[in-house]
């Protein structure tokens, strides 16, 4: 059995849970202090939106949203294991209607997608430079809500984001190697 890693849910309905994931190449939850900062930007309470975790590995984020009383949270994950430990939360936690586990490739849920989103958190693996094909993939599928914010987790970088130009960098804040930027998004 491989080893576990666990993450504390840091506020709302399941503050100070911690909730168990299998350690997985690639697989690096974000610290307490980066998702503190993340939803002080987004406000302590989600009451009402609909949320996207694509990349969820640990779940860490869709979690916290759904604990923070989001309407709905969709967590996307290809790896096989984390996606079933993510399903095994997701039903220990009791909220199978809230939120959705989709064990699929993220560009292949978004093409399949009709769901329309207020935030979503784009959390990819470091070594594959992914975050200019899922911003443009955002954009072209029509998932994402009138004004929704999208908060994306890169590596450290003097390079800026490739973001599409009629985005709006609203925050951003490094800690360590990781940079954490949010987005508001505007109609096209």
């Amino acid at each position: 059995m491989a080893s576990q890693g666990k993450i504390r849910i840091i506020s709302g309905k399941w503050k100070r849970r911690y909730v168990s994931f299998p350690s997985i190449q690639d697989l690096r939850p974000s610290p307490d202090a980066v998702r503190e900062t993340l939803f002080n930007w987004l406000g302590q309470n989600l009451e009402g939106k609909s949320c996207l975790d694509l990349f969820a590995g640990s779940g860490a984020f869709g979690l916290e949203a759904a604990s923070r009383g989001a309407s709905r949270v969709d967590m996307v994950e290809l790896n096989r294991e984390a996606a079933r430990s993510l399903s095994a939360t997701i039903e220990l936690l009791g909220d199978l209607e809230t939120v959705k586990c989709f064990n699929m490739d993220w560009k292949a849920f978004l093409k399949k997608n009709t769901q329309k989103y207020d935030i979503i958190f784009v959390d990819p693996p470091f070594r594959k430079p992914l975050i200019k094909s899922v911003c443009d993939t955002l954009i072209n599928t029509d998932c994402l809500n009138d004004d929704a914010r999208v908060y994306i987790e890169s590596p450290k970088s003097n390079s800026p984001l490739p973001v599409p130009p009629t985005w709006n960098i609203i925050r951003e804040s490094t800690r360590g190697m990781v940079k954490s930027t949010l987005i508001q998004t505007t109609s096209q």
